[in-house]
């Protein structure tokens, strides 16, 4: 029936609101479908190039990783082995330990303090006393040697903020640790 959508409603019974929002539902309804189809070739589009240019380059690196396929080995090899009565099970016994790791080497102040402490101390991160800041270092160097070397081998909560123990390297020695106080307090004075 031709005409306005308005006058077609009314000759049909209906009340012209309901033809109108039908037609424009309709309208959304398709507008909205075909902009999320664009979008879905699209995001489609986007993931076959990056899978393209992936296979090209980081896969082929990861699987020629010696790193990788160790893990991958280690993943894959069985959960137990299997005596067998009569035979050679020597290759069964478990393996011996390493031994103890070798202990960490002392390492100068300036060189545990650009490898570890500038991290919170070059900046003041979570109320850490800036490097050479000598207002901030002053009431803690008051403290003493022994307090600032126990707040940096074993961690601190204070009013200003949080230390870490060792400043959360714990592989670094005790010592490392101590130069790298007495390194900071020295700027500090």
């Amino acid at each position: 029936m031709p005409g306005p959508l308005y006058l077609r409603a009314f000759l049909l019974g209906q009340s012209p609101g309901a033809a109108v929002s039908a037609a424009h539902d309709k309208k959304f309804f398709n507008t909205f479908m075909l902009v999320l189809g664009i979008l879905i070739v699209i995001a489609l589009g986007i993931y076959v190039f990056a899978h393209s240019v992936a296979v090209d380059t980081q896969v082929a690196h990861v699987h020629a990783d010696p790193a990788m396929q160790a893990a991958v080995n280690e993943r894959l090899k069985p959960v137990a082995k299997l005596a067998v009565s009569g035979q050679d099970n020597s290759a069964l016994a478990p393996a011996k330990p390493a031994g103890e790791a070798a202990p960490a080497a002392d390492l100068a102040g300036e060189q545990v303090f650009n490898m570890a402490c500038v991290a919170c101390h070059g900046a003041g991160v979570a109320g850490a006393p800036k490097f050479g800041d000598k207002a901030a270092w002053g009431p803690r160097v008051a403290k003493g040697a022994d307090t600032l070397h126990d707040h940096a081998l074993h961690g601190f909560q204070g009013q200003a903020g949080f230390m870490p123990p060792k400043g959360g390297r714990v592989d670094l020695s005790d010592k490392s640790i101590m130069n790298a106080v007495d390194y900071m307090m020295a700027a500090g004075k």
